[in-house]
């Protein structure tokens, strides 16, 4: 079988601008999917996202990371920090809200704190969802809160748990890169 090289040539051009055209639809669409407001897509928002906003009405009672305990939640893996930049903090992980699939802003599977000479500063929450379970429950739909799409981290991972779907929400310190972003520059494990 011979293949003239003009019909690779034709099909490699027909198919790189397909892929330009692709290319530049998906870079576009930011622009076109937000409700008009740039205050969303700033890495230091004017205002809040409205889910920054639910999540910190509805976790208030947690900035005492005793009201935490007393409602289900402990500790987990410790204060986590990146290899080359930023920290999440210490996870309290209430394993009845892991076991369900709850999407309430005020019924995070994890609240975070970071820790500072012995006290703890609540400093957001992470949304912590069975993969397998969700996908099945959901007509294998990826899980969306408030607009925000969850991570998804297949296993094997560094947690060494089967895969899941995550969601950070910085809603009571600041995050530089943004209020979903998984690390937060401005938190530290170092002040333990």
């Amino acid at each position: 079988m011979t293949t003239r090289i003009t019909s690779l040539t034709g099909r490699s051009t027909t198919n790189i601008l397909r892929l330009a055209l692709l290319s530049s639809l998906v870079a576009a669409t930011p622009l076109f999917a937000g409700d008009g407001s740039a205050a969303n897509h700033s890495a230091h928002e004017q205002a809040p996202a409205k889910l920054v906003e639910l999540v910190r009405a509805g976790t208030r009672q947690y900035i005492n990371v005793n009201n935490a305990t007393g409602a289900g939640y402990g500790p987990f893996l410790g204060c986590v920090a990146g290899t080359d930049h930023g920290a999440m903090g210490v996870h309290y992980v209430n394993g009845t809200l892991l076991g369900n699939l709850t999407l309430d802003p005020s019924q995070p599977q994890a609240l975070i704190y970071e820790p500072h000479d012995g006290k703890l500063t609540l400093v957001g929450v992470e949304f912590i969802l069975d993969s397998a379970s969700w996908l099945a429950a959901n007509n294998n739909t990826a899980p969306v809160l408030d607009g925000q799409v969850f991570n998804f981290v297949g296993a094997p991972n560094r947690f060494n748990i089967p895969s899941f779907f995550e969601l950070h929400v910085w809603a009571w310190r600041d995050n530089p890169q943004g209020s979903f972003v998984d690390w937060n520059n401005d938190v530290t494990c170092d002040k333990q």
